[in-house]
């Protein structure tokens, strides 16, 4: 009896908190609330334990993946009145339809299924939709452009910013054309072999390789660069859900705010991602977001169309956003400019030397006065490790190492110092500070050097799969 009300409970917490906000139940085409379907399945939770048991196994729904028409979608309060018409409710009935041949009882639309007046509802519903699409029986998907398989190429669905979670997230599809008929004869179009005619198809509309199509999907806040891309030239018609419909893809949550714009909302997706650590969140390239502070977010998905193939460490990266910028410990190495280039001007591919390691060359691309005596030169590498033997700590960098163009201003400081005769030692104290003599030049933090990228440098006598430890007087925090 305890077994089965902990079942019991589990089961409600699986209702509440993975299955849409209400269903469609297709015999009737009313609505049913979530508390509605969980009395309805309640009595068939199994009494006894079960190896093979899964809550979504009985709680099926089919889930529409669609394009929106431009008007005429029903909408909640149209279907709860019972006056829903036009194309739009034509086309919900066709989807209702082929999900009954499904042998399921209910069904979810994103038109009428969210009451688009409660903005608790609408918060709930776009930061869930990506589980919801998850844990559906099976998502139809209706192209309303296309025929054949080769129209996908040029279907609208393909580009739309929502679709994309759409056809990441179900882990069974089926594909409808236009005219409501099935576009292969599989009974999902994902999982049956990777080299079908239709995953090939869509992995050249979308980008998407096969593999990410074919296998289950993991959301998460990895492979930023690679997944950014996938988005880069989907459109949405709100500006802000460019980074509400990526919520899900990399498994993080932001507040809704509509009317906040495209950049911030951007800019705030970028800093959820970054507080978990990986380091492809910085393969980007072009001009940076209007940040307050950072000048290493990214505008926009398409930002990440102009990355390098890199090859990152699978460590973290410590990244906190501060009111300084990003706070992230970095491996400087000092670079200089060659004396020929120090007083030249405008774009140029310039080949930096590392004191530190004088075989190599790194080749930067700069649009800044290259004024030898106004800057100091690094490289911010990334993919490094921590390394510690007790209470002795180094550096590891690798044959391949990534890192950041960076750049720091020189300038005189001037520091009050404390009068001393010619007999006296320059240090002193005054009022209990033990003062110095003030610095000739200092520098001003580091910054990214204007629309270069991270780049990758090869350390040619350290084999591409060995470590070079290096002292831990390398490593410094900086702010970009």
């Amino acid at each position: 009896m305890g077994d089965h009300k902990w079942r019991l409970e589990e089961f409600d917490q699986y209702v509440t908190n993975n299955i849409p906000i209400r269903l469609i139940h297709l015999s009737t085409m009313k609505f049913m609330e979530r508390d509605d379907v969980r009395k309805h399945f309640q009595s068939s939770v199994p009494r006894a334990h079960s190896l093979h048991y899964k809550h979504s196994d009985l709680v099926q729904y089919v889930i529409l993946s669609h394009r929106w028409l431009d008007s005429e979608e029903p909408t909640y309060k149209e279907m709860k009145a019972g006056t829903a018409a036009g194309p739009g409710y034509e086309k919900l009935k066709k989807f209702c339809e082929q999900a009954r041949k499904c042998n399921v009882e209910f069904a979810w639309s994103d038109t009428c299924c969210i009451d688009k007046s409660s903005s608790a509802e609408l918060d709930e519903s776009i930061r869930s939709m990506f589980r919801w699409y998850r844990n559906s029986a099976i998502c139809i998907v209706h192209l309303a452009k296309s025929t054949t398989i080769q129209d996908i190429l040029k279907d609208e669905w393909t580009a739309r910013g929502w679709t994309l979670q759409e056809l990441l997230a179900p882990l069974c599809i089926k594909f409808f054309n236009k005219h409501w008929k099935p576009m292969t004869d599989d009974p999902n179009d994902k999982r049956k072999d990777p080299d079908t005619e239709i995953l090939r198809t869509l992995e050249k509309a979308t980008g998407i390789p096969r593999d990410k199509l074919y296998w289950e999907f993991k959301p998460g806040p990895f492979k930023v660069d690679e997944r950014m891309v996938w988005a880069a030239k989907r459109k949405t018609k709100k500006d802000e859900d460019v980074a509400y419909s990526l919520m899900g893809i990399f498994d993080v949550s932001l507040q809704i705010a509509y009317g906040e714009g495209r950049d911030r909302a951007f800019c705030r997706l970028i800093e959820a991602i970054m507080q978990a650590g990986d380091p492809s969140v910085l393969n980007w390239k072009g001009t940076a977001a209007h940040h307050h502070t950072s000048a290493v977010i990214p505008r926009s998905p398409s930002s990440f169309l102009g990355r390098q193939q890199l090859e990152l460490a699978s460590t973290k990266l410590e990244m906190t956003m501060t009111s300084l910028g990003l706070k992230v410990p970095l491996v400087i190495l000092p670079l200089n400019l060659p004396s020929e280039m120090a007083k030249e001007k405008g774009r140029a591919r310039i080949k930096f030397e590392c004191p530190l390691y004088p075989n190599i060359k790194i080749p930067i691309i700069t649009m800044d006065d290259l004024a030898y005596d106004q800057y100091q030169y690094g490289l911010g590498i990334i993919n490094y490790s921590l390394v510690r033997d007790g209470s002795h700590e180094v550096l590891g960098i690798q044959g391949k190492s990534v890192g950041f163009p960076l750049r720091c201003r020189r300038e005189s400081q001037r520091a009050f110092v404390a009068p001393t005769s010619k007999s006296e030692p320059k240090k002193t104290k005054v009022v209990g500070f033990e003062t110095d003599s003030h610095p000739k030049q200092t520098c001003k933090r580091w910054r990214k050097m204007r629309e270069d990228g991270l780049i990758q440098v090869n350390f040619p006598i350290i084999p591409s799969d060995s470590i070079l430890y290096i002292k831990h007087k390398y490593l410094q925090t900086v702010y970009l």
